[in-house]
């Protein structure tokens, strides 16, 4: 059965360099987080990898990430494609307002891969790494139980995704008795105490299961998400420059409307992600240790 990985990249700043967090080498021979997510999916059973970049940055994703990657996919039998997200990439009679210079958000990201994705997929940000148990949760998930309605996403405990250099936002979620997601809610500035954790004064449990943009969806919802980005552009009047087409708000609004469900996989593994610029020691740190532990191999990709 085919299932995809959507990696959704368009974020990467034009300029190539020491500065774009997404391209910070953080394994031993220079990977970055996408090579530990792309092996880990490859391992897990994926056989297709969808990048989502913008076309400016084409030449130079490809030159940096995407002809070495695509070079260790063939070797698997893995198919590589490139999507574009471009700011006016907008429902038919949608005008983009003038001054908006940004796309559309993540729920228009992945929209971009509507015409290439023919198979379950999980969609995941390129610069978070988030541990190989997910990738197998979710594609055992994507293979056995995906229904038109039925997702699943990664919760991670969220005393495995917070920081030491400061306060993050998280996605706190709210599961019932069988595993499935009732409610999200989006909780900013949460810093570690030195008892747990904390937002705002507000003591927050650190067992507590977190979403961090990891989905496994069904083909159908494509067509779902489409319809929602057309309603999407009813409501922007009040913000036409900065309203944004957010994958977890529109999957929280279906939750809501009872439309779908999502069921929730819990993962031990520990989230890593570049926040602050003082995090990337602490991320080559400690994929240091799992290559010490023997989590990877130093040759990353030798065991494929």
């Amino acid at each position: 059965m085919k299932t995809t990985l959507l990696i959704m990249a368009a974020g990467i700043g034009s300029r190539f360099g020491g500065g774009i967090k997404q391209l910070a080498p953080v394994g031993p021979n220079g990977e970055i987080i996408m090579d530990y997510s792309i092996h880990d999916a490859i391992k897990a059973g994926f056989n297709k990898i969808v990048f989502i970049i913008r076309k400016d940055i084409e030449e130079d994703f490809k030159e940096v990430i995407g002809d070495r990657i695509e070079g260790i996919c063939s070797k698997s039998n893995v198919e590589v494609e490139y999507v574009f997200q471009s700011l006016d990439n907008v429902p038919n009679g949608v005008s983009v307002p003038e001054g908006r210079t940004k796309p559309w958000g993540t729920g228009q990201a992945v929209l971009a891969a509507k015409n290439v994705v023919k198979e379950p997929f999980a969609v995941i940000n390129a610069d978070d790494y988030y541990g190989k148990e997910a990738f197998v949760k979710i594609h055992e998930f994507l293979v056995s139980e995906i229904k038109p309605t039925s997702f699943c996403m990664a919760g991670f405990l969220l005393k495995n995704t917070l920081s030491d250099n400061g306060g993050v936002t998280r996605g706190v979620c709210k599961v019932n008795e069988n595993g499935y997601l009732t409610d999200v809610e989006e909780t900013h500035d949460i810093v570690k105490i030195e008892n747990g954790a904390e937002s705002n004064g507000r003591q927050i449990d650190i067992n507590s299961l977190v979403s961090m943009n990891m989905w496994g969806l069904s083909t159908e919802f494509m067509d779902t998400l489409d319809k929602g980005f057309v309603e999407f552009f009813k409501t922007i009047s009040e913000n036409p420059l900065k309203s944004e087409y957010l994958l977890p708000i529109y999957i929280g609004q279906l939750l809501r409307e009872d439309k779908v469900s999502v069921k929730v996989l819990e993962t031990k593994d520990k989230w890593f992600g570049v926040t602050y610029k003082e995090d990337k020691n602490f991320v080559v740190e400690s994929f240091k240790n799992l290559i010490d532990n023997g989590v990877y191999n130093s040759d990353l990709f030798s065991d494929l």
